[in-house]
């Protein structure tokens, strides 16, 4: 298993480093995502693990989005995803070992308001993949899971507050501080947390392990 494999004859005396392929492209469209696949030797027939992550859609006033942002936005966050896994599950299933996992957003469990394009679009990626994860693939080794962050210190949060910030006329470093107290740990989560969660779920270990939304949220 690629990943697997890499992450082993990384730690391995004596083995040769494994070899990481970057591709940019625009994965929404099909010459994008025909890019990616096809360089594993394509079309997607050797990928044994796909993490699905976009970039969520701008926050913003629902009155103010025409069809033009709800079909981009269902683009990114939804038929993308399904569209990438269409294209690896049948060699997964010949293989007898997946993992697909989505990166969604915590909106999914509990709507922000800000947020609407992602709220539909990410759900309606939810629903799908709690209908696949029910199919035979279970019994053919594949898992498809998603993670659905809480507050991570990331760029997209940086965003959001900016957003907040402006709507609400507050400063940026009291909307942190107030998130942050509503939080039980008190404070945002980190990448390399959140890296963890999905590396697990990747993993041989959580095999029993589908069609769950996992919500790390503090």
């Amino acid at each position: 298993f690629k990943v697997m494999a890499a992450m082993w004859a990384a730690a391995a005396p004596g083995r040769v480093a494994p070899q990481v392929i970057a591709v940019a492209a625009d994965i929404t469209t099909e010459e994008g995502r025909a890019a990616v696949l096809n360089a594993e030797g394509g079309p997607g027939k050797n990928f044994d693990i796909l993490v699905n992550n976009a970039g969520g859609p701008p926050p913003g006033d629902f009155r103010d989005w025409d069809r033009e942002a709800w079909v981009k936005a269902l683009d990114a966050n939804m038929l993308t995803p399904i569209a990438l896994i269409q294209t690896v599950i049948d060699g997964m299933a010949e293989r007898g070992f997946g993992r697909i996992v989505n990166i969604t957003s915590s909106s999914v469990k509990a709507p922000i308001d800000i947020l609407g394009l992602s709220n539909g679009a990410r759900s309606g990626l939810t629903g799908f993949v709690a209908g696949v994860a029910r199919s035979p693939i279970a019994a053919q080794g594949i898992t498809i899971n998603n993670i659905l962050p809480g507050k991570f210190d990331t760029d997209r949060i940086a965003g959001t507050i900016a957003a907040t910030a402006q709507k609400t006329g507050k400063s940026e470093a009291d909307i942190r501080a107030a998130q942050q107290k509503q939080i039980p740990a008190g404070r945002y989560g980190t990448a390399d947390e959140f890296g963890a969660i999905c590396a697990f779920l990747c993993s041989q270990q959580a095999a029993y392990i589908t069609g769950q939304n996992i919500l790390p949220d503090g």
